[in-house]
């Protein structure tokens, strides 16, 4: 039995840079299956986070609001119990709305406990988001951090590492990542490595969905987030493979082989995650209902892996503000590459769109639908990055960043990408529009 509305099926690791896809250049990447994805569905070259940090870019994903709407400032605040989702609207219009893996969407941090707490079946605060049913677990960070303050562990895989006597293993490998460059092999087993763990739990909510009713799945992977810990079978598959180094790095300490490890094993992260995705069309496949299931491939935002002497997140350069975007599904048109500016937010719009569900109150999300479908190219004027210390807005052509007490830059990324160039001294015209757009009341 089919039904009118589509499924969905939204994989979205954690701190996946735009331009590592086997599907781009340069790179000696192997992701078959999301380049297969990209074959049989549109890929944006210009897709943006709201907010380069894990919280605000997950809030503005589930409110459909920009970074300066939607109340989550940074990693120090929990969702706001009274802020609609789209999960909770999709639950609303009769969907099976299920998620798996670190939905990051409440981190207590700001609390005077600062206790991080998922409960051991990962259910905390599901049902109040708007989830049927799930698991939300720990990040890297967050769960070895959680489990030495309290001794024990506070969330489901921490909880499934303690039961299989691997976590205080786990633990002192994050205690010594730091003096590995960040990059590890862990002692875990494969079935115990986290993204192997989640991407089985998401599996098995897929395999269990009734027939006939719409559903929902959002697997939130943990990779390819540092720090970079791969198992030895990753490892050993991309121990010879040599990467570009990083862009203006004059970082002490750092060697060649540093950087060539923590990218190899970055890619291997990214290549195990492809490996699963495969695994989740084979999944929808096999169900007979791949012909009405929307499939979005996405990240919260970027990695800079050393690029302008940077790591992580939490800047405004495109490694770390740009994200790669991969739609396809029923009508979505096959084997594009868009240029259109977009945002993590607008796939919010997007989802109720092809639900047929009624939008958020006030969202400033925007459905990407026409572009998938070729009714249109382009999407918006502007988009804009931002955090409490910055704000950053593009045109396509042109980046403009203010900066708290600093001056303006302004970088020409149409023949600068890598932005080397600060423009804003010999441009003042576009440092004024720019300027206009970021204090403007409403994104164009």
């Amino acid at each position: 039995m089919t039904t009118k509305k589509p499924n969905i099926l939204f994989l979205l690791p954690d701190q996946h840079r735009p331009d590592w896809l086997g599907c781009t250049p340069d790179l000696p990447l192997r992701t078959p299956n999301l380049d297969r994805l990209c074959e049989h569905g549109v890929r944006f070259s210009n897709a943006f986070t709201p907010s380069p940090v894990c919280a605000p870019a997950r809030a503005c994903l589930a409110s459909g609001m920009e970074y300066r709407r939607c109340r989550v400032p940074s990693n120090r605040e929990n969702y706001p119990p009274d802020l609609p989702t789209y999960y909770q609207r999709l639950r609303d219009t009769g969907y099976e709305v299920c998620g798996v893996g670190k939905f990051d969407l409440h981190k207590d941090l700001g609390t005077p406990s600062a206790e991080l707490d998922w409960h051991l079946d990962g259910s905390r605060s599901l049902e109040q988001w708007g989830f049927t049913k799930g698991i939300d677990n720990e990040g890297k960070f967050d769960g070895s951090g959680s489990y030495r303050a309290a001794g024990k562990p506070k969330g489901p895989y921490l909880n499934y590492l303690h039961q299989r006597g691997l976590a205080q293993d786990y633990l002192r490998e994050h205690a010594d990542c730091k003096k590995n460059r960040n990059a590890y092999i862990t002692s875990l087993p494969e079935e115990a490595y986290c993204d192997n763990w989640v991407a089985e739990n998401g599996l098995r909510f897929l395999r269990g969905f009734a027939e006939g009713q719409p559903w929902h799945l959002v697997v939130n992977f943990t990779g390819p987030h540092n720090p970079m810990d791969v198992t030895q079978r990753m490892h050993d598959e991309w121990q010879d493979v040599q990467f570009p180094m990083p862009v203006a790095n004059d970082q002490p300490g750092y060697s060649v082989e540093d950087h060539q490890r923590n990218r190899r094993h970055y890619a291997a992260m990214i290549e195990n995650i492809d490996r699963h995705v495969g695994r989740y069309i084979d999944a929808v496949r096999e169900r007979g209902e791949l012909d009405h299931t929307l499939i979005i491939y996405s990240s919260d935002h970027g990695e800079m892996l050393g690029d302008h002497s940077r790591w992580g997140k939490s800047t405004w350069y495109t490694p770390s503000t740009g994200i790669p975007m991969i739609l396809a599904g029923p009508g979505i048109t096959n084997g594009v590459i868009s240029e259109a500016l977009v945002s993590l937010h607008d796939l919010t719009a997007t989802i109720l769109d092809y639900a047929g569900a009624e939008p958020l109150p006030a969202m400033d999300s925007r459905s990407l639908r026409g572009v998938l479908e070729a009714k249109r190219d382009e999407h918006r004027q502007h988009i804009i990055s931002a955090l409490d210390d910055w704000r950053m807005v593009t045109d396509g052509q042109y980046k403009l960043v203010l900066r708290q007490d600093k001056p303006a830059l302004l970088y020409e990324t149409k023949i600068d990408p890598a932005e080397m160039h600060d423009v804003a001294a010999r441009n003042p015209a576009v440092v004024q529009r720019l300027t206009a757009v970021l204090n403007a009341k409403k994104t164009t």
